[in-house]
Order: structure tokens, then C-alpha cells, then sequence
């Protein structure tokens, strides 16, 4: 762990009580605060569908965060009635920090989380542990916004909730559908090296926690649930979502700042290459970045071909071509490092800027030398049949500065991958 991921590291915590058996396949947490009138029916509730219907040994840790009510005492006595139960307490509050602490330190296979009123069904439980013991996902959340999930809850928490979604798929590229539902699992093993990088404490938590598990790469499954909206909550859905829409602002500047590590958390967990359908004969990720090339290239044409006409009563077709490339290559570069290939923060920024005036100089020979063919051939041609030569001449520069910028963007693994293979 770096400098950084360990002042990011889980709170202290201390057990209260603990009837609960060493090192379960499941540890199911549910973080409280002041909820001394729903404790008792929860873990009576929870314990008795973990005996009934869970085939693996189970624990249900109760993680209070700064509870100023009898909660822990009340938790403490159901714990010695009904076994199976552990109880920590942590000093400060935070729903993200009482889960953060208890997941980091957990010795079962399999982590979860449930609310403690259950407004979701408990009959989703193994439908959302299951990928995670077969191994086939790594991290597991429960949808209210899937096809085939059932949900009751007023029309205000609906559109929120829907509206909040659609922010993480449209500004994150978010590929899961429901951030916020308050039901998800997750392997220990591959918690413990995501989780010092989450550094909300509060409800963002789950929403920067499947960010982060995205970039890297790790597989989420989703589970379509029952869920039913408790009317006596009493958490500030508009605060709530603005102070989510903060995390969402936070995580993303992390993002394309570089300052959060996604590539080497993809190599610490073995996540080298981006995630993506895999298609015979075509390299990882090699699909995705030639179709956010091809966007950014149709925007520079655009941009190109407004500048050039516009020039080209000024100085001609020559000079007017040169500028106009020259305008364009540095935009484009830009835009290709960070959208198209994924590069982030100001590492050889100048480095990558200095190849895009190589790859700008061949294109302007490309270019330059289209022209000089054309007035050769046909001297009296017009700008538009120009402009025309030189589009399908930029056309042949394109497809050579994607296979340079692909290589020059490369990550430092896929070298010394390439490295390798060549020796």
C-alpha cells in the first residue's frame, strides 16, 4: 500500500460484542446510527433467513457509528440472545466510514451490506452472493432500476434516484444502473486493495466504490430486487443527492486529473487490460478507442475545414493549410490522450504533444503535397475541390496517426508486455 492509501485507511473500531464464529463465508453488515427501534427486529429478521436459507456460515456485524441512543446495548443483548452477531462501535458517524472499517478488516470470504430497516428483500441474498463464491463476479450490488425489480417508493424518491443514475451514466460513463440501493457484496480478497482508495465516509461511498471497481476493471453483477420504500427513513434525500453530486464532481476532477491509480490497481489486483468484449483476432480496448478516435477526428475535419476556408482568402491554400493543421493537431492530441486512449493527469503531457507535432508535420507533407498534385494537374481548380483533395489526403494521415498515437499511449505494462514478446 503507497504513502497515500495508508492515510486513507479504515477507522478504529471497537467490539462491543461478538457471539459470531471465525472466519465466516459471509460477513453481512449493517451500519447504524440511532436506530435503537428497528435494531432488534433487523438482526431477529436477518439471523433467522441466514439459518433458513443461506447454506454457509454467516455472520451479522452491526456497525454503529457514533450512536448517542441505546442501540449498541440493544444489539449487545441480541447478540448474547440469538449468536451469530458481532457489535463494533466506531466514534465518528458515517454510513461509508462504518463500512469501510468493518469490510477492511472482515476474515469472511464474502462481504455485504443491508439497510437496516430491509426495505430490500432478503430473498435477493443469494442471488447476489452467489457470482462472488462461484468467483465468476467480484463485486455484486442489488438494482431498483432493473427490468425485472419490484419496487414501492413515493414519486419524488423515483425521480431522484433515476435522475441521480442517469448523471453517473451520462458524466462517468457509468455501466451499472443503480448506485444507490443499499444492498451489495463484494470479495474480501479484492476489498482490501479498492477500499483504501474510497474516501467518502457517507453515502457516496457506494457510488465511488463502483466507479473506481469499473475503471479497474472488476466485474459487478447486478441483481434485480423487491424494495420497499420506508416511510419512516429519515434520511435527507435532497441533501443526500447533492452531496452525492459533490463526490460525483470530486471523483471525476480525481479522474482525469491521474490522481487516482487506476492503471496500477489494475495490475495490483490483475486487471492489466480494460475492460471489454474481447473479439478474435483484435487487441483489448482496440474497438472502443478506434470508435472515439473516429469521433474526435470527424470534430477536427469539421474544425480543419471551417478554418481552412476561412484562411484561405487570407494567405492562400498553402499557408492556410499549414495553420489549419496546425490549430487542430494540438486539439487533437489532447482530445485523443485523455477520450480516446484514456490518458490521464499531466504525466509526458509534453512528451505526447511532441509526437502529435510529428504525426502534424507528416500529415502537412501528406497534405502539402496533394496540393502541389493538384495545381499541377488541374491549375485552375477552385477552393472546395481543394479543400476536397485535401480532406482525402487527411483521410491516409488519420489512419497513420492512429496507429502512432495507439503506440505512443500505450501503457507502461502493454510495453513491457510488447517487450517481452519481442525478445
Amino acid at each position: 500500500m503507497t504513502s497515500e492509501a495508508a492515510s486513507k485507511a479504515a477507522a478504529p473500531i471497537m467490539v462491543v460484542a461478538d457471539s459470531s464464529d471465525a472466519a465466516p463465508v459471509l460477513d453481512i453488515v449493517v451500519p447504524v446510527y440511532n436506530e435503537e427501534n428497528d435494531i432488534a427486529r433487523c438482526l431477529q429478521r436477518l439471523r433467522e433467513h441466514l439459518r433458513n436459507e443461506v447454506p454457509f456460515s454467516a455472520r451479522i456485524t452491526v456497525a454503529d457509528n457514533a450512536s448517542t441512543d441505546s442501540t449498541v446495548a440493544i444489539a449487545a443483548g441480541i447478540s448474547a440472545e440469538i449468536g451469530g452477531i458481532r457489535v463494533i462501535h466506531l466514534d465518528e458517524k458515517g454510513r461509508g466510514r462504518a463500512l469501510k472499517a468493518v469490510w477492511s478488516r472482515s476474515d469472511a470470504q464474502i462481504v455485504a451490506y443491508c439497510d437496516v430497516d430491509l426495505s430490500t428483500d432478503l430473498n435477493a441474498l443469494m442471488p447476489l452472493i452467489a457470482p462472488l463464491i462461484s468467483g465468476h463476479s467480484d463485486l455484486s450490488i442489488g438494482s431498483r432500476l432493473a427490468k425485472d425489480a419490484r419496487v414501492v417508493r413515493g414519486p419524488k424518491r423515483e425521480f431522484i434516484s433515476r435522475s441521480y443514475n442517469l448523471i453517473l451514466r451520462t458524466t462517468m460513463r457509468a455501466k451499472f444502473s443503480d448506485a444507490q440501493c443499499g444492498f451489495k457484496a463484494m470479495r474480501t480478497d479484492i476489498g482490501r486493495q479498492v477500499l483504501p482508495y474510497i474516501t467518502d465516509t457517507g453515502w457516496f461511498f457506494d457510488t465511488e466504490l463502483l466507479v473506481i471497481a469499473q475503471r479497474v476493471g472488476l466485474r459487478i453483477a447486478e441483481v434485480p430486487v423487491d424494495w420497499i420504500d420506508d416511510p419512516a427513513s429519515t434520511v435527507d434525500v435532497v441533501a443526500t443527492a447533492v452531496e452525492d453530486l459533490k463526490g460525483c464532481a470530486r471523483v471525476g476532477y480525481a479522474l482525469a486529473m491521474g490522481t487516482l491509480p487506476i492503471a496500477d490497481l489494475r495490475t495490483m489486483i490483475g486487471r492489466e487490460r480494460a475492460p471489454g468484449p474481447a473479439i478474435a483476432g483484435v487487441p483489448p480496448g482496440l474497438v472502443g478507442q478506434l470508435a472515439r478516435f473516429c469521433v474526435v477526428g470527424v470534430v477536427s475535419t469539421i474544425a480543419y475545414a471551417v478554418l481552412y476556408l476561412v484562411l484561405h482568402e487570407l494567405v492562400g491554400a498553402q499557408v492556410a493549410n499549414f495553420l489549419a493543421l496546425a490549430v487542430t493537431a494540438v486539439l487533437n492530441t489532447s482530445a485523443n490522450r485523455r477520450f480516446s486512449f484514456g490518458v490521464q493527469g499531466r504525466e509526458n503531457a509534453v512528451k505526447h504533444q511532441v509526437f502529435g507535432l510529428g504525426v502534424f508535420v507528416f500529415g502537412w507533407a501528406v497534405t502539402a503535397l496533394s496540393l502541389v498534385g493538384l495545381h499541377r494537374f488541374a491549375p485552375g481548380a477552385d477552393k472546395h475541390v481543394e479543400l476536397l483533395v485535401l480532406v482525402i489526403a487527411n483521410l491516409v494521415a488519420t489512419a497513420t496517426r492512429f496507429v502512432g498515437l495507439r503506440w505512443v499511449f500505450r501503457s507502461p505494462q502493454s510495453r513491457r508486455h510488447a517487450t517481452e514478446t519481442v525478445r
